[in-house]
């Protein structure tokens, strides 16, 4: 994978914006957690504000539905 420069979340265009070493900018569109059940984009939802630099590796490395499914396992409580 590339190396990423700087990683952040622009709130005016809701896009996780990403600089790459070689010049690269990349630009990932936020707007499709709106399709997610509620467990699932309020998952990402933090991952986008806290942490962006891990959701845009998730998307990077074309692996969220797995991600989403070991974190919003549900558990019966006995």
């Amino acid at each position: 994978m590339r190396k990423i420069l700087s990683c952040e979340f622009n709130l005016d265009t809701a896009r996780v914006e990403l600089r790459l070493y070689d010049g690269t900018l990349l630009s990932i569109d936020c707007t499709a957690v709106e399709n997610n059940s509620m467990y699932q984009r309020s998952e990402l939802d933090w991952l986008i504000y806290n942490d962006p630099l891990a959701y845009a590796e998730l998307i990077l490395n074309g692996a969220p539905e797995l991600y989403l499914k070991a974190v919003t396992e549900k558990t019966l409580l006995d």
